[in-house]
């Protein structure tokens, strides 16, 4: 009984999210065109160009990806042509037209965002509930990138960082000013700062800076809940350690909390070792490092 009350849930998710977004609506937020030709002309205008990397992100078939592309081109939003590297796929580019409807569509969607958004009261929840949600049913791995740290992705990341910190130990913690020394310890050639993101929003980050001569530190890992277990961790940690190396390091450290159990687990896990305290951080409890 139970999982068929599960099935009815989920489904009535189905039903009212595909409402909700206006995905059976011939005239998607009011521009003349349904949803999935819509969709084909956002992946494009965010810069994928080649028409075979466009069916494989967005999970059309070839006759389907055709006809939407087609609809496009017949209404003067995007230019067909041979692909520079192999002229024997097809890359599709904006017209000034579709730039326009690009831009339109990106406010319209903010604006349709905002308006669901404000339907709750519980906006910090309702948000958790998406990213569980995208992270169980995308097909899209995360990216992992080398980023500023000043970058708005990185503060999201932090700020949501500082926020389960702020859970985990039972007194708030806020996000410190980075100073431009600070900065400057987590870019090349002294460090640097790695985002992990799924289409366009961060769900990790890591970092490592100068400790002591050939010495790293690993900072700032955080992966949001909703991909945890997923071996998302696992990577970017490996992501930092090979970005170490290449910048010279010999050995990594790093301290973290008797809170962060999951976090000791991985360190263990990575064959990072317990030594004794190196810094005085007053949250630590479990400090590590690891020959590279």
């Amino acid at each position: 009984m139970s999982s068929e009350t599960d099935i009815r849930r989920l489904r009535r998710f189905n039903r009212s999210v595909t409402s909700a977004l206006g995905a059976m609506d011939q005239s998607f937020l009011g521009r003349g065109r349904p949803l999935g030709v819509a969709r084909v002309l956002h992946a494009i205008g965010q810069g994928r160009t080649e028409v075979r990397d466009l069916r494989d992100y967005l999970g059309l078939d070839s006759g389907l990806m055709s006809r939407n592309l087609r609809s496009l081109e017949d209404d003067g939003l995007i230019e067909t042509r041979a692909s520079e590297g192999d002229a024997r796929q097809k890359q599709v580019h904006l017209t000034e037209k579709g730039q326009a409807e690009v831009s339109a569509y990106e406010t319209l969607s903010d604006q349709h965002a905002l308006e669901l958004l404000g339907r709750s009261r519980r906006r910090d929840e309702l948000l958790a509930a998406l990213d569980l949600i995208s992270a169980t049913f995308t097909q899209n791995a995360p990216q992992i990138r080398r980023a500023d740290p000043l970058d708005a992705d990185i503060a999201y990341a932090m700020e949501e960082y500082t926020k389960e910190l702020s859970r985990r130990f039972g007194r708030t913690f806020a996000v410190t000013q980075m100073s431009e020394e600070e900065r400057q310890d987590f870019l090349p050639p002294r460090g640097v700062f790695l985002l992990a993101e799924v289409d366009g929003v961060a769900v990790g980050c890591g970092a490592v800076r100068p400790l002591q001569g050939s010495i790293g530190e690993v900072k700032r890992v955080w992966i949001n809940p909703a991909w945890r277990g997923r071996g998302l961790s696992r990577r970017l940690m490996e992501a930092v350690e090979q970005e170490a190396r290449g910048l010279g390091y010999g050995m990594v450290r790093l301290d973290t909390s008797r809170h962060l159990g999951e976090a000791v687990a991985l360190y263990h896990a990575l064959g990072y070792r317990e030594i004794e305290r190196y810094n005085d951080n007053p949250d630590a409890d479990h400090f590590f490092e690891k020959l590279l």
